[in-house]
């Protein structure tokens, strides 16, 4: 019996999303390889080859970076929260009263200006 051949996933979008959240956290890759208990290689080889990681090394990815792996596993059905709304909502989290009253107000500014361009 013959073997069915699979195309295998393209990580490389998904190691470029990492790589992005982890600069943007201004982290380097040897402080997250250290924390995640890897070799800074591999890291690397994640961020910038598309390298597959495991299922475990994916999660603690994804948690760590509040990346969402709906759009690039269901980017045709564009479920779930996108990973820049995901971080936003971390920072949310953390934010004052004052902070969200500033935040809101840029919001709304923003909303309108998107508007006017329409």
């Amino acid at each position: 019996m013959l073997k069915r051949r699979k195309k295998l996933y393209d990580f490389k979008a998904f190691g470029q999303a990492i790589k992005a959240a982890r600069t943007a956290r201004g982290e380097s890759r040897k402080d997250a390889s250290d924390e995640l208990d890897m070799s800074p290689c591999y890291l690397a080889n994640i961020e910038n080859k598309g390298q597959h990681p495991s299922i475990q090394l994916l999660y603690e990815l994804v948690t760590r970076y509040n990346i969402s792996v709906d759009q690039f596993f269901f980017s045709e059905k564009s479920a779930g929260k996108s990973t820049q709304r995901r971080q936003l909502d971390s920072l949310l989290e953390n934010m004052s009263d004052e902070g969200l009253r500033i935040l809101i107000a840029a919001a709304k500014e923003i909303t309108e200006v998107e508007k006017e361009k329409k």
